[in-house]
Formats: structure tokens, C-alpha cells, sequence
């Protein structure tokens, strides 16, 4: 069969060429026709590729497809896609280099040469990724994008905009090229262009779309995306739509959109595939799972459907079940660092560090430690950060140090990172004067890092530097990442107890805080500053505001009953929020303290030394408060000697916090609750001699 399409080929070629002597130089009318001339030489160039398809890239064909997409674009430079197909066959020829050079001096010649300027902007395109891919068939480093091909491209296709203004390919060529190089407003002007010459043109609304998510205008491109799948439900629109949402982070939309697809075509598995990680990554867990049930029925052996249910019970606490899952994903791929990787997340779920820290030393020994491949590179990187911070919440400072050493000096790019997360451990360990010197160290290295700096901002706010911190922080005001360091600066006023400065910081945060997420956290950082303001109105109706955003955020439920349990009010609501919270993070040490001080105030006093021990367990836990409120609950049950111990473990604790943190007053109530006990101690000492 191959042989005879190949002879039909050949023979093709030549009848073409035989009868064609009025095209090769008579003089009749035919001759005289560059339309016709065009044609024969656009239909003898493609059979020419073909052949050069059919015998692996012959050079010679190659050649002879060239030199005939040369001709037809000479006979008729206004067919614009001779110059697109004349591009491709230089790519596959390998020639890119010299034909860039050739089509470079052409344009010098004659700028106005309309099909030169396309083909360089195709070849231009073609280059932006081509050294990567290169790179990652030898399996070497990824680079960046080639930016320099990037501008030349973009160059190209706009000056072609000139020439040529009614060419929708290009246009819609310069928008995805002006996204691809974050130029959002030069991209939206692209793709407005197309929409002019065809207002339903799907490619540009799409695009289109994609823009208005990175400038942060969600509702249009939502608009413009339904306006496409609804004119033409069909699966490449839908398919388009949902990839469209992923990329904008709206899951939610994704899976509506990929739902709808898979009503077009129930039988597609991987589709319904699709449908449940888009359930999954928009945290809808029930229906995830129950589609995720379904695919593990129709395959047994599929291990993205075990791996997820696994991850789904854990997320429902349901640790049974997650395991049971997980043995089935590792059964099915026990080498996958994904599979293994859960497993260390559902020790770290159910409070089992030593466990999880056992499963990821065992997953970073069977991985190379020096390897050519961006991606293994990137995998221990995280992989290593990770262990490094289960050694931090385990209380072993200096391990996750040694760890995070580990990845600075083997990865530099990593390293500024890997830099601030020794200086965060130090702060957590409660070792200030080894976070001040790392901090140091990191600033001289690397003076220019955001992250280096906020930390060093941050150490400043810890040692009581607040003039300092403030404009170490206030220097990373930039117009890029604002609202992040205008929270960090209100973090340092609150340190200070300086409230109208934190509440000024707050308000330009405000100001740039526009998804619902955002606006929950300002509501919440307003709610916390009004709390330690002693204005509990305020701080309820700003926690009540996260409430009606997010009625299940955890961190607001416990903090506004823990409000109402510290001042003795309302207490019944204040356990009915703060059991809410445990229940969505029961191994949470500060959620546990809640809970045992609400305990603790409806007298419920064996319940709330339960839940204040269960805090103290938690790694890593070394609250003065919570020392402090155990103490209070052995008082109330004639436990003084107990009771004492715990204040005086309340009290290192509160001297070995920040100075920024250190409460005088806090130290002088517990060592006067220390006297009185004393005082009864020696008191009831007394009585039980004179009874004997």
C-alpha cells in the first residue's frame, strides 16, 4: 500500500510537470496567468512535501517544495497562506538559522515584502520555546523563554497589523504572543481587533477572556466565556471554556463547563476524568468523590481515582478510609512520589509526624541527588523543603536548619527562599539572636530579595526595632505584591500597639483586596485589632463579616468564641463555634486551647484538662497561654501543686518570647496566682499538722 500511494505521488508530479509547458515558458494566455502560475507551483511544492513526509525528510524534496513555495509566492504574494506553509517546511528542513538570516536581508531590501515579515514571524514564534524543548529531549535544564524571540515575534506581527489590518490570524497570533509575554493591555487590544472583523470569533473571546483574568476582572472574562460555550455547546467550545477556567483558578466554573461536555459524551472516561479534578480542586469533595467512584468502577486499576479518594477521606477525617485508599494507590504504583508523597499528608493529618517524617527521608533517599532534569530537581527541592518543615512543627529547629542549608546549597535559585525559611524557623523556635544573625547573613547575600527582606522586617518587629521593621517593610512597596506588605506592616503596628498606624496599614490593604478571599482576611485583621483594642463590638461585627463571606472559616469560628469565652459571655455559642472549628482541624493546638477554656468556663473542668493536654501535645506547642489556662483548671480542681508547675512553665514560656510579644502584665497576674496559691499551700500545711 505504501509503495503504490508513493508511485501515485511520483506519477502525480510528473503529469504536472509534463503538461505544463505553457507554465515553464510559452507564451498563450495560461502563461500569462500568475494566479495559474501560483497554483502550479503551491500544488507542486505540497507534493513535494508530501514526499519528503513519506521518505523521512529527504533533503532534496525538501529543497524542491522550498524553491516552489519561493515561485507561487513570487506569482502571487497576496495568498497569505503560502508564506505560513513555506515557514513549516523550513522548520522541519532544520534550515531556521539561515532562512532567519535570508528573510532578515530580504526585509533590509524591502520592508514592504509582506510575506517575508510572516514567515519571519513564524519563524520567530517558533524559536520562543525551541531551545527548551531541545533541551528536555537530551533531558537538560529547562531555560525561560527565549525573551528576545519573543520581542522579535511580537515586532513582526505588528507591523504586519499595519500592512495587513483586516488579518485575523495575525492579530489573533499578537494577542496570545502579548499574554504569553504578560503585555495584558497590549493583548486586549489585539484580541479587540479581532472581534472587530468577527464579533463571534471564538479563538479571540477566549483569549480574549484569559486577559481580563489576569487583570483581575473576573466578571467579564466569565461574561465572554459563557458567550462562547452558550452560542456553540460544543465539546471543543466547552472543553475550551473549562481549560479557560482553570487557568483563571475558577474550578468551580471548570467543572460546570466540563460537566456540561460530558453531557454531550457520557462515554468519555477521560472527560469524566477531567470533570472530577476540577470537583476536587474546587473543594466540592462529595461530588468529586462520588464521580471519582464511579471511574474506579468503570477502571479498577485507574490511580489518579485511588489517589484522590485517599486524599478526599483525609479531607473528610475520615483516616479509615484514606488509608485504604492510599494501600490501593501504592499498589498500583507504590515508586509514585505522588502516592508516597499523600501518605506523608495523612501522617501529618492525624498528627503523626514521626511517621511523616520517616516516609519522606525514605521517599528523598530513592531520588538522585544531583540530576540534569529541571523537574526531578524541582521534586527534591520541594520534597526537601517539606521535610524541612515537619521538622520544624516536630520542635527540631536545628534539623529543618541543616535541611534548609541543604536545598540553598544545591539549588541556587532556591536558596534566597531557603535563606528566609531559616530565619522563620529561628523566630519559631523562639531563638531571636540566631534569626537576627541569619537574617543578616541572607541581607548581605542577597540585598535585593523581597522575601529576605520581609523576613528581616519581621525580625526587626520581633526584637522591638518597630521604626526599623516599618521601613525595611515600606522599602518593598513597588506597585507588585503591595497588599501583602501593607498586611505585614499592620502586623508590626499591632506588635507595637501603635492602632491608628495599624489601622491606616489595614486600609491600603483594603484597597487591594478584591476576591471574596481577600476581603475575608482584611475583615479578619480588622476583627483581631479590635479584639486586642478592647473594642468587642467592633471585633464581633468584623468577625461576623468573615462569618457571612465564609461561614466555615475555622480561624474566624474560634476566634470570636474564644472572644466570648475569654469575657464570659454567651458561652453555650462560644463552644457551638469553637467545637465547629475543632472539628474541621482537630489536631489545630490553638483551636484545642479554645476549646478547653470554654470548657474550662462552663465548669466542665476533667473536659477541659483533656482538650488543654491534647494542645500541649501538639509538636511544636509551647504557648504560655495555654501553661496558663491548664493552671487555672488544676486551681479550680485543689490541684495546686500542679497548678503551680504549669504557671512557672507559663512564665519561661512568656520570657522566652520576642520582646515585641513580652507581657509584663500578663507575668505579673500569674505570679500573683502563684503567691495565693503558695499562701493556700502553706495554709492547708498548717491545718493538717494541727488535725494530726
Amino acid at each position: 500500500m505504501t509503495r503504490f500511494l508513493r508511485a501515485i505521488t511520483v506519477t502525480a508530479v510528473a503529469s504536472i510537470t509534463a503538461g505544463s509547458g505553457l507554465l515553464l515558458g510559452q507564451t498563450g494566455d495560461s502563461a500569462k496567468s500568475s494566479k495559474a502560475a501560483a497554483y502550479y507551483h503551491a500544488t507542486l511544492g505540497h507534493l513535494y512535501a508530501e514526499l519528503a513526509a513519506q521518505y523521512s525528510g529527504r533533503s532534496e524534496y525538501l529543497s524542491k517544495a522550498i524553491d516552489n513555495y519561493k515561485l507561487a509566492m513570487k506569482e502571487d504574494p497576496s495568498t497569505a497562506y503560502l508564506p505560513q506553509e513555506l515557514a513549516d517546511l523550513y522548520l522541519q528542513s532544520g534550515q531556521v538559522r539561515a532562512a532567519i538570516a535570508d528573510f532578515e536581508d530580504i526585509l533590509k531590501k524591502n520592508p514592504n515584502d509582506l510575506n517575508a515579515r510572516r514567515i519571519l514571524a513564524r519563524f520567530y514564534t517558533a524559536r520562543i520555546s525551541q531551545n527548551s524543548q531541545q533541551q528536555q529531549q537530551q533531558q537538560q535544564p529547562q531555560q525561560r523563554l527565549n525573551e528576545e524571540m519573543l520581542k522579535a515575534a511580537i515586532a513582526q506581527h505588528e507591523k504586519i497589523g499595519e500592512m495587513a489590518p483586516t488579518d485575523i490570524e495575525n492579530w489573533t497570533m499578537l494577542g496570545q504572543l502579548q499574554k504569553l509575554a504578560s503585555n495584558s493591555l497590549a493583548a486586549e487590544k489585539a484580541y479587540q481587533k479581532v472581534i472587530e472583523l468577527d464579533p463571534e470569533n471564538e479563538d479571540a473571546l477566549t483569549g480574549l477572556a484569559l486577559v481580563y483574568g489576569d487583570l483581575g476582572q473576573s466578571e467579564k472574562a466569565s461574561q465572554l466565556l459563557k458567550r462562547v460555550s452558550d452560542k456553540n455547546p460544543s465539546m471543543r467550545s466547552l472543553t475550551s471554556l473549562a481549560a479557560a477556567y482553570e487557568q483563571m483558578k475558577d474550578f468551580k466554573g471548570a467543572a460546570e463547563a466540563y460537566r456540561r461536555a460530558l453531557d454531550l459524551n457520557q462515554d468519555n472516561t477521560d472527560l469524566k476524568r477531567a470533570y472530577a479534578q476540577s470537583l476536587f480542586t474546587a473543594e466540592d469533595y462529595d461530588s468529586a468523590l462520588k464521580v471519582f467512584q464511579e471511574i474506579g468502577k468503570e477502571e479498577p486499576g485507574d490511580l489518579l481515582s485511588a489517589l484522590r479518594m485517599s486524599q478526599i477521606y483525609r479531607q473528610k477525617r475520615d483516616y479509615t478510609k484514606a488509608h485504604e485508599y492510599a494501600a490501593k494507590a501504592s499498589a498500583l504504583d507504590a515508586a509514585n512520589i505522588e502516592v508516597r508523597y499523600n501518605e506523608v499528608s495523612l501522617y501529618e493529618a492525624e498528627g503523626k509526624l514521626t511517621e511523616a517524617v520517616k516516609t519522606m527521608k525514605e521517599i528523598l533517599a530513592g531520588l538522585p541527588k544531583r540530576t540534569a532534569s529541571l523537574g526531578e530537581k524541582n521534586n527534591r527541592t520541594f520534597l526537601q523543603e517539606r521535610l524541612a518543615l515537619l521538622y520544624r512543627s516536630s520542635d527540631q529547629a536545628e534539623l529543618a536548619v541543616t535541611t534548609f542549608r541543604e536545598i540553598a546549597e544545591a539549588d541556587t535559585d532556591s536558596a534566597p527562599r531557603a535563606l528566609a525559611q531559616i530565619i522563620d524557623t529561628y523566630r519559631s523556635a523562639k531563638d531571636f539572636p540566631s534569626a537576627e544573625r541569619e537574617a543578616a547573613a541572607a541581607s548581605k547575600r542577597y540585598p535585593d530579595d523581597r522575601l529576605i527582606k520581609l523576613m528581616s522586617g519581621n525580625v526587626q518587629a520581633d526584637l522591638g526595632r518597630f521604626k526599623e521593621s516599618e521601613v525595611t517593610l515600606k522599602s518593598l512597596l513597588n506597585g507588585k505584591g503591595d497588599r501583602d506588605i501593607w498586611i505585614a506592616i499592620a502586623q508590626v503596628h499591632e506588635k507595637a500597639k501603635n492602632w491608628t498606624a495599624m489601622g491606616q496599614a489595614i486600609d491600603q490593604a483594603a484597597k487591594l483586596s478584591e476576591s471574596p478571599d481577600e476581603q475575608e482576611a482584611i475583615a479578619f485583621l480588622r476583627g483581631a485589632m479590635y479584639e486586642r483594642m478592647k473594642h468587642f463590638d467592633q471585633a464581633e461585627a468584623e468577625f461576623r463579616a468573615v462569618l457571612k463571606l465564609n461561614p466555615n472559616s475555622a480561624s474566624a469560628l474560634n476566634y470570636l468564641g474564644y472572644m466570648l469565652a475569654d469575657r464570659n459571655v454567651r458561652l453555650n455559642e462560644a463552644f457551638d463555634m469553637i467545637r465547629k472549628a475543632v472539628d474541621q482541624e482537630p489536631t489545630n493546638s490553638a483551636f484545642l486551647d479554645s476549646l478547653g477554656w470554654v470548657y474550662f468556663r462552663l465548669n466542665k473542668l476533667e473536659e477541659a484538662e483533656d482538650s488543654l493536654r491534647r494542645s500541649l501535645q501538639q509538636f511544636g506547642n509551647r504557648d504560655a497561654t495555654v501553661y496558663d489556662h491548664l493552671g487555672d483548671v488544676y486551681l479550680s480542681r485543689n490541684k495546686l501543686k500542679d497548678a503551680m508547675k504549669e504557671w512557672e512553665r507559663s512564665i519561661k514560656e512568656w520570657q522566652a518570647a520576642a520582646p515585641s510579644e513580652t507581657d509584663p502584665t500578663e507575668i505579673a497576674k500569674i505570679q500573683k496566682k502563684m503567691e495565693k496559691a503558695r499562701v493556700r499551700l502553706a495554709q492547708e500545711h498548717v491545718s493538717a499538722k494541727r488535725d494530726q
